[in-house]
């Protein structure tokens, strides 16, 4: 079995690289253009004891390397790979504020929706064997944007990709929290060219096992009888009494990754002003334009930090703390950011994420899908 290497674009602080570099792939290349991000991946995986990237770290705009020396170097470290007899895929959730719901909403010609085309742009022109996408579901769930993703599919099979995507839920997948995003997988050509183990319909698309590892199913969960509101009391105890899998609640992981000896858990925005205000919204109470308050034994709304969204914690005074957004995400409780960033920045990488227990069961999946396809292809 080959090695499967990974070059990562719009890495963020990694959290999707750590998935795939805990499922067996390589990573060897990273791309961030946002430097307080690029230096929390970097000390992260220092504390993790994690080895540095072959090919380093990059700080360019990822519109770079779809042209000129950019692109021919990239192109170059490439092949070295598929030289070495190496399998190589890009991975990369490029920055969706201008697809969601709850965000600019500008779509393609927005200025972080740009860099979705770019993305498919470096797919076309650089011929990883395959590729991951993941962005929000408003791509997909609104009109406008539906088109242009549907343009996107279109220049990417027609390039010579065969494509499975799905919306997915990361609460299926044990993560304590509702947040829906659309994948794209992608396959080259000749990764199925002498391979049988692949059945490919009349629109260039595969049927790939997103659900294998899903933990459970998003439309009996939400059947449960999960709590609703309850009168907010700070430093309150209360029992878990209810039939919902106690796994995907919030205190369930603050209790599982330790928060409160946790490095990032001073990391909070101190309550100035309004603290009365703050007191009277009900414990659960998540239906609200912002400052939402999580309920201790219920999963967390969509954590997007930004855009005036605000969660406040079950029982405190106060906002979330790094260190608490850190196990909404489900990250590994060694997961540690640096002192030295600012706040917003550190809630927003953590937003920005793809949460970890998802990311890790689909790198599984393709993992083992990739060693199948492989091994059949001879």
């Amino acid at each position: 079995m080959p090695k499967i290497v990974i070059f990562s674009f719009f890495s963020g602080v990694g959290i999707l690289d750590l998935a795939f570099e805990t499922s067996g792939y390589d990573i060897v290349f990273v791309n961030e253009y946002e430097q307080h991000f690029l230096k929390a991946y970097q000390y992260s995986r220092r504390q993790l004891q994690m080895k540095e990237p072959l090919y380093g770290y990059s700080n360019k705009n990822a519109v770079a390397y779809t042209k000129g020396r950019n692109k021919r170097n990239l192109i170059k470290l490439i092949k070295q790979e598929k030289a070495k007899g190496n399998i190589v895929g890009f991975i990369g959730g490029p920055p969706c504020p201008d697809f969601s719901i709850g965000g600019k909403n500008k779509g393609a010609k927005g200025k972080n929706g740009r860099l979705t085309k770019t993305y498919f742009d470096l797919i076309v022109r650089c011929r990883p064997d395959f590729f991951l996408f993941e962005n929000v579901k408003g791509l997909v769930k609104t009109e406008k944007h539906k088109n242009f993703y549907n343009e996107m599919k279109m220049k990417i099979t027609n390039s010579g990709y065969t494509i499975s995507d799905k919306t997915i839920n990361a609460l299926s997948y044990g993560v304590p929290q509702f947040r829906e995003r659309i994948l794209m997988i992608g396959l080259e050509e000749s990764l199925l060219k002498n391979s049988n183990a692949v059945v490919v319909d009349n629109n260039n698309c595969f049927l790939f096992p997103w659900e294998s590892k899903q933990s459970y199913d998003i439309d009996k969960l939400m059947q449960m009888k999960w709590p609703t509101t309850e009168k907010f009391e700070e430093k309150s105890k209360r029992e878990f009494v209810y039939n919902v899998p106690k796994n995907l609640t919030v205190e369930y992981w603050f209790d599982k990754n330790n928060v409160v000896t946790h490095a990032n858990q001073s990391n909070q925005f101190a309550v100035k002003r309004g603290r009365h205000k703050m007191k009277s919204i009900e414990e659960g109470d998540t239906k609200r334009k912002s400052f939402k308050r999580l309920h201790r034994w219920r999963y967390s709304p969509t954590a997007a930090y930004g855009n005036n969204e605000v969660h406040l914690h079950p029982y405190e005074v106060r906002r979330l703390s790094v260190a608490e957004a850190m196990a909404i995400q489900s990250l590994p409780s060694d997961f540690l950011l640096p002192s030295n960033i600012p706040l917003t920045y550190k809630f927003k990488m953590i937003g920005n994420g793809v949460p970890y227990l998802m990311a890790k069961c689909i790198a599984e999946t393709l993992y083992k899908f990739l060693e199948k396809l492989i091994k059949a292809g001879g």
